[in-house]
């Protein structure tokens, strides 16, 4: 039996998937609130760069939470 506390890898590991999953919850925050921008009904269907700014600020506030909420699970979990 290993243990994870002391193995180096393990906090290569959490670094390497905390990235990843930072950046892939930015593109799907960007991509969802560009979507919404141009395919909302009532909304004018033009993406101007006030439009560009919000998803490029929602994307970043949905890696920032994405790689909160992995720092917080891992640290939680004693086998990890």
């Amino acid at each position: 039996m290993s243990d994870n506390h002391h193995d180096p890898r393990a906090g290569h590991w959490l670094s390497t998937r905390r990235c990843r999953a930072g950046t892939v919850a930015f593109v799907v925050g960007l991509a969802a609130s560009l979507a919404f921008f141009a395919f909302f009904p009532g909304l004018p269907h033009v993406i101007d760069w006030g439009a560009i700014l919000v998803s490029l600020a929602v994307g970043a506030l949905a890696r920032r939470g994405c790689r909160s909420w992995i720092a917080r699970s891992a640290h939680r979990s004693p086998d990890r």
